[in-house]
């Protein structure tokens, strides 16, 4: 976008840092827990995430939109960030399955967004100090004004953002995985009678749920309010609990229905807030990252195995408050946080990072094989 035609924006921190740019997307003010993703592709599928919601996100990618916005690759019904902060954007895409420009998705969902500031700059800054509070606005171009409605904004330690993502009502999910995108399960869902999942949704992404299908499950999602005797009414083969935005000690509902999903004992599978969701149901504690775990080559692995995974997270669970029936299965190799566990006796398993993908690397699809095998293992022995 031209200069001369483009509206100033003002991006303001809560510690008083100060970015001045110009305005794309929507016009307005939003407040948010400004973050950085480092992932070089896969902008709609962030925006799109409904673990980012009450987040502003900042690509470190230098050039946002290149290739626009499609409805394949959306991971819930509309973008869930609070805003979006880029150094460049294209304002004409070149994709052919590009339907709409990046800018005017965002102005369409009222999505306020800022471009043309030093993003190099402020992830050092976040790295520095910590993820925090900031807002972006078109039309409060005073810093200290902006920074008053910032303050009186509340912090994610201890925010429960569930209840704005969960689905308010309970369906069947039956789309799999598109086979243009070469990505397939290794075995045939049609070779083996269908198992029953019941995902729990904290804020599920759309590609999980395609994941759970390709390999063969019925899935059905409902709210993360459900009652666990109604959960269990479904006769489920197996659990799974989803990914969701905001501090997951603060989910007491989500914990206290999937204690009493695990005195059933069904294979149950969590995935970055179902991972810290299930470690706080075993009695471990989580706690909040200094600026978090956002990007697509976040290494994991143990005992000289690693897998490069997509990650998109800002608590996670405390090792030394794990009991000693459950084991770490997997770290991060950064900071050598935990990043997955699994209990020793019972069929209880999860990970911090996103082994569906979307955007990111496939290293990890087998733990949905793994799921899937060891619902059929306890289906056999039931």
């Amino acid at each position: 976008m031209p200069i001369a035609e483009a509206k100033p924006a003002l991006l303001v921190l809560i510690d008083g840092t100060v970015y001045r740019g110009w305005a794309f997307g929507a016009q307005g003010t939003t407040v948010g827990e400004v973050v950085f993703n480092t992932g070089m592709t896969g902008y709609q599928e962030v925006l799109t995430d409904p673990s980012y919601c009450g987040q502003i996100v900042t690509f470190t990618y230098p050039e946002l939109g290149n290739t626009g916005v499609n409805p394949e690759d959306e991971e819930s019904a509309h973008p869930q960030v609070k805003g979006v902060i880029a150094r460049n954007i294209t304002q004409r895409p070149s994709n052919w399955r590009s339907t709409q420009s990046l800018s005017d998705y965002l102005a369409q969902h009222n999505i306020v967004g800022i471009y043309g500031i030093d993003t190099r700059a402020l992830t050092r800054q976040l790295r520095s100090v910590g993820a925090m509070n900031g807002g972006i606005s078109t039309e409060i171009l005073d810093p200290e004004t902006l920074l008053q409605r910032i303050e009186a904004a509340p912090s994610m330690a201890g925010l429960n953002l569930v209840k704005e993502v969960t689905t308010a009502h309970p369906y069947e999910w039956s789309e799999v995985t598109p086979a243009a995108w070469e990505f397939g399960p290794v075995e045939s869902p049609a070779s083996t009678a269908p198992l029953t999942v019941v995902a729990l949704d904290f804020g599920v992404k759309r590609n999980i749920l395609r994941r759970l299908a390709s390999y063969g499950c019925r899935v059905i999602v409902v709210p993360a309010s459900t009652p666990p005797e109604e959960i269990l009414a479904y006769n489920p083969d197996g659990i799974f609990l989803s990914n969701g935005p905001g501090d997951p000690a603060a989910v007491q509902e989500g914990i206290s229905t999937t204690q009493a999903l695990l005195a059933a004992q069904k294979p149950t599978f969590g995935i970055c807030m179902g991972h810290q969701i299930l470690g706080l149901s075993l009695g471990a504690d989580t706690f909040k990252l200094k600026f978090g775990h956002r990007g697509l080559n976040q290494p994991a692995g143990l005992k000289q195995q690693v897998e490069i995974t997509s990650q998109n997270h800002g608590f996670a669970v405390t090792e030394e408050s794990l009991g000693a029936d459950v084991e770490i299965t997997h770290l991060n190799l950064n900071d050598r946080t935990v990043a997955g566990l699994r209990h020793k006796t019972l069929p209880f398993f999860s990970v911090q990072y996103h082994p569906e993908a979307s955007p990111g690397p496939h290293d990890a699809d087998y733990l949905f094989e793994n799921f899937v095998r060891l619902m059929r293992e306890y289906k056999q022995v039931a």
